[in-house]
């Protein structure tokens, strides 16, 4: 793959598809990358969360915390542990690859580099994240709510 490549796979990524073209090439540049072979371990749950993840290519699959769900596939330009992006943390999930698949990793400091480079892009951040927050909060009153009625 080639810069194009990775910068049009960021771009479609949900928190950098806000982000300009330089500050998609800084993250690409700096990132790192990792292949990944069928049933290859990405992270175990409990492992230190020191970045998220972007799928560049192929399926990771993320087993829940309880078995009795069904496991989620992340595949090309989905974001795989958001928060770690921004803060370190422990894994909720164990991902492996489902095939051959290609992923690239973004430390919470390189995060802060393009951010402090690029203030529009920390604005759109922040305006993001305050929105999915928002959204979480207004999910967990309806639920509460449900659970009172019963």
């Amino acid at each position: 793959m080639g810069l194009d490549d990775d910068i049009t796979i960021l771009a479609a990524a949900p928190v950098f598809g806000f982000l300009d073209r330089d500050a998609l090439r800084l993250l690409t540049f700096a990132a790192e990358r990792r292949e990944l072979a069928d049933g290859d371990l990405l992270f175990a749950r409990g492992d230190p969360a020191d970045g998220g993840f972007v799928v560049l290519s192929g399926t990771i699959r993320l087993v829940p915390r309880n078995g009795g769900t069904e496991p989620v596939r992340a595949g090309r330009s989905a974001v795989i542990g958001q928060l770690a992006l921004f803060v370190r943390g422990m894994r909720p999930t164990e991902a492996r690859a489902e095939g051959a698949a290609e992923v690239m990793r973004i430390t919470p400091t390189l995060m802060r580099r393009v951010l402090e480079e690029f203030p529009e892009a920390a604005q759109a951040v922040h305006a993001t994240l305050a929105e999915d927050l928002a959204a979480f909060v207004t999910d967990l009153d309806r639920v509460r709510g449900m659970l009172d009625a019963t």
